[in-house]
């Protein structure tokens, strides 16, 4: 029987993300490695336009640009920057869901990136459309600190070092990162995350 999987290189690497959208726990995570790619943070969303909107705690400001995590091809990249991640099993229905949840990337085939494929048939990994993809975001863009203790918590729950392997190959972000809370909601059905 083929086996399908993603490729998580963000929050889609903890179980409880993973579980949440799905409707059910990750078999296995398989760590890996995805050759000839990188992990910036190149996506952008205009938070006063996008389904959901997020103020600056405390003082309420609204910040316009909000980043997020992508991976893009890099074919010179050097092999010990290869942003580490896990192979997830998953259904073609289930693939098609986690698209509904990815609603700014687009899905592409990573077959030949990750490192230790555990015998999968297709890898499958999200990164930016062209209209979110923004290779130098603007200077007053932040990060979302939920999204942050996510990550660290799904890198640690890993295994010994993923962590600190996310930090080493991920590019930093400049801008700031703040503490939002939800100011308008019209997050559509299928995209259950708190960022």
């Amino acid at each position: 029987m083929s086996r399908l999987a993603v490729y998580a290189y963000g929050s889609l690497v903890s179980p409880q993300s993973f579980e949440q959208t799905l409707g059910r726990a990750p078999a296995e995570l398989h760590p890996c490695r995805l050759l000839g790619w990188r992990r910036r943070w190149s996506i952008v969303r205009d938070n006063l336009a996008a389904e959901k909107t997020f103020a600056r705690e405390p003082g309420g400001e609204l910040p316009r640009w909000i980043v997020g995590l992508n991976v893009e091809r890099d074919v010179a990249a050097n092999p010990e920057s290869a942003p580490n991640g896990a192979l997830i099993e998953v259904s073609e229905t289930e693939l098609e869901r986690l698209d509904l949840r990815e609603m700014r990337y687009r899905r592409v085939e990573v077959t030949e990136g990750p490192q230790d494929a555990a015998g999968f048939r297709s890898g499958f990994a999200q990164t930016a459309r062209p209209g979110q993809f923004s290779p130098r975001p603007p200077d007053d863009a932040v990060r979302m600190a939920p999204y942050l203790r996510a990550l660290e918590t799904a890198f640690g729950g890993l295994g010994d070092g993923q962590w600190e392997l996310f930090l080493q190959t991920t590019e930093p972000h400049p801008g700031e990162t703040i503490e939002p809370v939800l100011v308008r909601d019209q997050i559509p059905p299928g995209n259950p995350r708190e960022w």
